[in-house]
C-alpha cells in the first residue's frame, strides 16, 4: 500500500476562484481535483492521498471535505486554521467532527505567534483531539518551534518538505543536522519526505537515488524507520520533475532498507500519525 500524504487540490475555475496560486503561475494555475491527482498517482501504485491545504480561506476546509465525502481516494485533510485567530477554537470544533479532517498546517513565519495570545492554548486543543500540526521549520528563528514542542509535548508535529534541507549530493549542513536532532528528541515529532526534488540545488532535479542519498541517510539516522513517511507535494513537485520520478527516487532508497521499512515509510507511519483509515 502507498499513501501520499502531501497533495494539493484547488480549482481556479470555480466561481469564487482561489487565493493561490497566482494566475501568472503557468505551471500551477490549473485544476487539480481528485481526477487529476489519480492520473498521476495511481499508475505509480498509490492507493490514497492526504490533501494538504492550499488556501487560507476557512471555508475551503469544507470545500475539500465535501469533495472527499464522495471520493474515498482522499483519506485525509490537513486543513488551514490560524492558531492566533479569535475563532480558532470554534472552527477547530466544527471541522474536527469530520474524521477526514486530521489536523492543520501552520505557516507562522518565524513562530513569533507562539508567544502571543491564545496560541499555546489553541495548540493544546489540537493535541487534545489527537490532531496533527504540519509545519515548515522556521530557520530564521527556531526558538518558537522548540518552545511549542516543550509547552505542548503531546502535540503531533509533522516537519514537512524535509525541513528545507539543501539536496546537493552531500551531507546536510551542521546547522540542519543539529536542529533536526533537537527536534527529533520529541517522540511526537516526525518528518514528511516531501518536496525532496524541489530542494535540489540542481534543477531540473537529477534522476536516481544516489544524488539524494546523503540527505535521506541523514533523515534516516535522525528520525529512524518509524518516523519518516512519504509525500509528493504534487502538483508543486512538477517544478522539479515528474510525479513518477518523485516516487521512484524514494522507492529505490527504501527498497534497500527492506520490506518492513518500505511499508512503514509508504503507509504505516503516516497512519499512526494522521490516523487515516482506508475508505
Amino acid at each position: 500500500m502507498i499513501i501520499d500524504t502531501h497533495v494539493h487540490i484547488f480549482d481556479p475555475l470555480r466561481p469564487e476562484g482561489v487565493p493561490w496560486p497566482n494566475p501568472d503561475n503557468e505551471l500551477l494555475y490549473r485544476t487539480t481535483l481528485p481526477d487529476q491527482v489519480k492520473a498521476q498517482a495511481m499508475p505509480e501504485g498509490v492507493d490514497g492521498v492526504v490533501v494538504v491545504e492550499a488556501s487560507e480561506w476557512v471555508e475551503d476546509n469544507q470545500w475539500v471535505l465535501d469533495i472527499a465525502k464522495d471520493d474515498p481516494f482522499i483519506v485525509g485533510l490537513v486543513g488551514r486554521l490560524e492558531p492566533g485567530d479569535e475563532n480558532f477554537a470554534r472552527d477547530l470544533e466544527r471541522f474536527s467532527t469530520d474524521p477526514i479532517f486530521q489536523g492543520i498546517r501552520f505557516w507562522g513565519g518565524n513562530f513569533e505567534d507562539v508567544f502571543q495570545g491564545d496560541f499555546i492554548d489553541n495548540m493544546r486543543r489540537v493535541a487534545d483531539k489527537g490532531l496533527v500540526v504540519d509545519v515548515n521549520f522556521p530557520w530564521k528563528s527556531p526558538d518558537g518551534f522548540f518552545a511549542l514542542q516543550e509547552q505542548v509535548p503531546d502535540l503531533k508535529i509533522v516537519l514537512e518538505h524535509v525541513s528545507g534541507v539543501t539536496v546537493n549530493g552531500e551531507r546536510p549542513s551542521d546547522e540542519w543536522m543539529a536542529n533536526m536532532r533537537r527536534a527529533a528528541e520529541h517522540a511526537h515529532t516526525t518528518m514528511k519526505v516531501s518536496a525532496l526534488m524541489e530542494n535540489s540545488a540542481e534543477q531540473p532535479a537529477p534522476v536516481g537515488a544516489e544524488y539524494y542519498r546523503p540527505a535521506l541517510d541523514a533523515m534516516w539516522d535522525i528520525f529512524g524507520e518509524d518516523r519518516l513517511f512519504y509525500g509528493s507535494n504534487w502538483p508543486v513537485c512538477e517544478r522539479a520533475g515528474t510525479y513518477a520520478r518523485c516516487i521512484s527516487t524514494v522507492r529505490a532508497y527504501f527498497a534497500e532498507k527492506g520490506t518492513e521499512a518500505t511499508e512503514n515509510f509508504f503507509w504505516r507511519n503516516s497512519q499512526v500519525v494522521y490516523g487515516w483509515k482506508e475508505r
